[in-house]
């Protein structure tokens, strides 16, 4: 990882009079909002390259945001453009081999969640990154909303004290349908576990430490045919964890594709629970109700009270759109274009990644054996 001050300085000098050069691989609708949007609204982030599978789609993407050259295969676009970065936005089984294929070529990579489809190969994609000397990112969305940034910070201050107990849950309904979904297939990712799981093991990580052990139960609760109307081999749809951490607490985590939330788009609940206080953070993201709350309680007796998020958290950007970050803040695949820049951290990095990917292989192995499995 090139974050070191000498790194900086190079990355300086090296885009002194121009802007990186960034492929876009990958153009679904999160591709367009999460990186293409952001990118274009960066002033030093070129997007030169784009890749996508559908001819017409691909070339109306390209068309959109102005981008020159257009490839269908990511080995090609790799290969033959004239780039210094990339981001990987595919189904998870594509990660490792394009983004590897990337380092060898020298490129700095921001890869989208789950890093990998295994532990292996997570940690091939790191080790390679760290030799190569590449930036490295994954776009773990949640690290940068000013909500669990603030969490995060009350946690470093010693808000709760030392935590005993942490729980998360993050539930959507977009598995309701019995539609094939290449997250459901079992030879392409990993379910809701790789999915939004991935999102929550990095926020318990982030928030309470490294974890040591797994215990889970993953569950198939919609029924789906397979790419070609054939038999599937199902990934989970439901997912919940009971975790052990480093530093000798316990969590609960739980991630589900297949709840009812009427209008809601989703629903996230973080709990922290310590020696000298508690944290609650409650986000809903669409209707009537949307926005986030966070509560805290301290000391013996302490009246659990509403911590409105400082405006320097926010930074101007409306709290009713948080998604809004992405595209102003140094958040993202702007933040991915700082650190090549050398004016910004690469974090969170491909070794985030190594460890919620050993948290998922982990699960993944407890829900076949019913037994605990050591990190």
């Amino acid at each position: 990882m090139d974050t070191t001050e000498e790194g900086g300085a190079l990355s300086r000098g090296r885009f002194a009079s121009r802007s990186v050069r960034v492929g876009l691989i990958g153009t679904s609708w999160w591709s367009r909002f999460a990186f293409a949007l952001p990118l274009a609204a960066h002033p030093r982030a070129d997007v030169a390259a784009v890749c996508g599978r559908d001819v017409d789609r691909t070339r109306a993407f390209a068309d959109e945001f102005g981008i020159r050259d257009v490839f269908h295969d990511p080995y090609e676009l790799i290969a033959e453009a004239d780039l210094d970065a990339v981001v990987v936005a595919l189904p998870d089984d594509l990660h490792h081999p394009v983004t590897v294929a990337a380092i060898d070529r020298g490129l700095h990579v921001l890869c989208e969640k789950p890093l990998a489809s295994t532990e292996t190969q997570a940690r091939e994609m790191r080790d390679r990154a760290v030799a190569a000397g590449v930036v490295h990112m994954v776009m773990f969305t949640y690290r940068w909303m000013p909500y669990y940034r603030y969490v995060c910070d009350l946690m470093r201050d010693g808000f709760i004290g030392a935590c005993h107990h942490a729980e998360l849950r993050f539930v959507m309904a977009h598995g309701r349908q019995p539609a094939y979904g290449w997250r459901f297939d079992a030879a392409r990712a990993s379910g809701v576990l790789g999915d939004l799981g991935s999102h929550l093991i990095d926020l318990a990580r982030w928030l309470v430490g490294d974890v040591s052990g797994v215990a889970s139960r993953l569950g198939v609760v919609v029924q789906r045919p397979g790419a070609d109307g054939g038999r599937l081999e199902p990934a989970n749809d439901s997912a919940s964890l009971l975790l052990d951490f480093v530093g000798g607490a316990s969590g609960l985590l739980h991630a589900s594709a297949v709840s009812h939330l009427g209008e809601r788009a989703f629903v996230q609940e973080v709990r922290l629970y310590g020696s000298d206080g508690t944290l609650e953070v409650d986000v809903v993201m669409g209707g009537e109700r949307a926005g986030c709350t966070i509560r805290g309680a301290r000391g013996a007796g302490g009246v659990l009270e509403v911590l409105p998020v400082p405006e320097a958290y926010w930074g101007g950007v409306d709290p009713s759109q948080p998604f809004t970050i992405l595209d102003v803040h140094s958040a993202g695949a702007r933040a991915f274009v700082d650190a090549v820049l050398g004016i910004g951290p690469a974090s969170p990095d491909f070794t985030d990644g190594y460890e919620v990917q050993r948290v998922v292989d982990a699960a993944l192995h407890g829900a076949a054996s019913g037994l605990w499995v050591r990190l």
